[in-house]
Formats: C-alpha cells, structure tokens, sequence
C-alpha cells in the first residue's frame, strides 16, 4: 500500500504542478500578436525616419535662408566713390568762369557783352583778352577732365572683372543682388564720367563759339570807329582777336 500511497503522493503533485508551472514558466507564441507587434514597431520607425527627415529639410531651409542674407564679401564702393569725386574735384578746377549760372552770367554782361560806342578802346581789348583766356583756360580744362576720366578706366576693368566673379560666386540671393547693385553702381559711375567729359568739353566749344561771336561784333564797333571822322582813333590801337 505505500507504494501506492507514495504513487498517489507523487501523481497528485504532479497534477498539482500541472496547475500552477504553465502560468509562470512556459512561453506561448501567439503569430497574430507578433505580426501586430511588427508592424506597430515598423509604423512607429517610419514616424521617426519621417521626423528625421522633416528636420533635416527645415535646417536645410535654414541653411538657404542665411545664405540668402549673406553680404557680399566684397565691395567695391570705396573705389566707385574714389573714381566720382576724382572727376568732380577735376570740374571744381574749372579756371576762370566755372560751372556756376552766376559766373556765366556776369561774364556775359561784362567781358562778352556787344561793344557799344560808349566803351573804350582799352576796355574792348581787355575784355577781347578776357575771353580768350577763358576759351584757352576751357580747353585745358576739357583736356584734364578727359585725362582724369581715362585714368578711372583702368579702375574701372578691374571693379568690373571683381564684381562679375562675386556675382558668379555668389551664395544667396542677397549676395547675388548685392552684386548687381554694384554692377549698377559702377555702369552710374562711368556714365557721369561720361557726363562730366560732355560738359567739359561743351563748355570749351561755347566759350570758343562766344569768343568768336564777341570778336566779330567787337570788330564792327573797332571798324566804325575806324571810318568815322573826329573819333581820335588811333590805328595803333586796333587789336583785333581772332
């Protein structure tokens, strides 16, 4: 009977163990949960890869943008500023009648003004030397504008070259605009010099055309004083400029 007590024992413990060791010890594979689980953990990976991505974009973006507010390295402005007031400070040389409206005008009521039979000899030859300075002093004043503004030339292909190669090399839309603003600014640049020669150059063509002009006229009066009996005209007085 012990035996079959101890059997008894032994199955009942058995069972009993049945019971209780699944539950804690033995792992259960369940396929249904274990796809779920995947494809969670893949849906969850790609959430991640698509933040990643979204965050590399926006600091590229940001990339972009302080390249687009870049300043250009390089400027050009100094030189520009440079070759301008070379140019104004040849046309405030300008001799004896300058670039003035209140200039011009006296000369034209004095030294360029019709001879009249009130005027003296003298004073008709002194204003006829008058003018004649001013057209020589206008002509070497066209001539020095025009050294000076060919002088800018060689500035003026080297801003140029620099400015091209920025403007290739640019970075941003900034720096791009900068550069063409600069481009700009040196075509505004050689177009006053442009403007500066035309003036000093016309302003020696009218002095020499008022010259001319006074000459005839101051001749007439010069010859009527010449032909008309008791003027006291001496001949060796007769200058006649030309």
């Amino acid at each position: 009977m012990r035996p079959l007590g101890l059997l008894a024992t032994t199955a009942a413990f058995a069972l009993l163990l049945g019971v209780t060791l699944p539950a804690r010890a033995l792992i259960v594979f369940d396929p249904t949960n274990y796809v779920q689980n995947v494809l969670t953990a893949a849906r969850e990976l790609q959430q991640i890869n698509n933040q990643i991505t979204s965050l590399q974009n926006e600091a590229q973006m940001l990339i972009n943008q302080a390249r687009n507010l870049a300043n250009l390295p390089y400027s050009s402005l100094q030189q520009l500023q440079s070759s301008i007031q070379r140019t104004q400070q040849l046309l405030a040389q300008a001799q004896r009648i300058a670039y003035d409206v209140q200039q011009i005008d006296h000369a034209f009521s004095t030294n360029y003004a019709p001879a009249t039979s009130s005027q003296s000899n003298q004073l008709l030859i002194s204003n006829a030397q008058s003018r004649w300075q001013n057209s020589y002093a206008a002509t070497q004043d066209a001539l020095r504008v025009q050294a000076g503004i060919v002088g800018n030339l060689d500035t003026n292909r080297i801003q140029t070259s620099a400015l091209v190669t920025s403007s290739q090399s640019a970075s941003g839309a900034l720096q791009a605009t900068q550069a063409g603003n600069q481009i700009l600014a040196l075509q505004a640049q050689q177009l006053a010099d442009l403007t500066a020669a035309a003036a000093a150059q016309g302003r020696a063509q009218s002095l020499e055309a008022a010259q001319r002009a006074s000459a005839q006229d101051q001749g007439r009066e010069q010859l009527r004083r010449f032909l008309t009996p008791g003027q006291g005209y001496q001949s060796s007085n007769v200058q006649m400029f030309h």
